[in-house]
């Protein structure tokens, strides 16, 4: 187990979020499967209680706690893609695995977790500021899945 894990809180559907997560990202993987030495109030002894996973690396938890929180947008993971192809692979896979799309490159997937699906190309053109910047920043506010051409055409101006 890792120092410093983010923990998710799920209602009872952790572990197949976690194979969901390793099947479509890269470096992610499905670590131990913990279950409940005894009933607790969402669940009853055996059930799959803590899930230990990788999200592009990153070590994760995910604890099935029952339906007293909800998952919100205060969290979310955020992908950074190299091309097209690779934005619509990752939001696809969310977005047609049961989730839903937002705004400005955001969507959450069906156990309510946010992700940002960020191609690079826009946060190196936020980071360098000026005009490129804030023609990048207004042509990714019209978007719901981002668009490189789009991005990148705003970028030369």
């Amino acid at each position: 187990m890792a120092r410093n894990t983010i923990c998710l809180w799920y209602e009872s559907d952790a572990e197949s979020a976690a194979r969901f997560y390793a099947q479509t990202f890269p470096d992610s993987a499905v670590g131990a499967v913990i279950r409940a030495p005894g009933d607790f109030p969402d669940g009853r002894e055996g059930d799959v209680l803590v899930v230990e996973f990788t999200v592009v690396g990153v070590a994760c938890m995910g604890i099935n706690g029952g339906p007293q929180f909800k998952q919100d947008e205060a969290f979310s993971f955020q992908i950074a893609t190299e091309d097209q192809a690779e934005t619509d692979r990752y939001w696809n896979a969310i977005v047609d695995n049961g989730g839903k799309e937002s705004e400005c490159g955001w969507c959450k997937d069906r156990w309510g977790v946010s992700w940002q699906i960020t191609p690079r190309i826009l946060m190196e053109a936020l980071a360098a500021g000026g005009a490129p910047a804030k023609r990048a920043f207004d042509a990714m506010m019209t978007m719901r899945k981002l668009d490189v051409a789009r991005i990148e055409a705003a970028v030369r101006g």
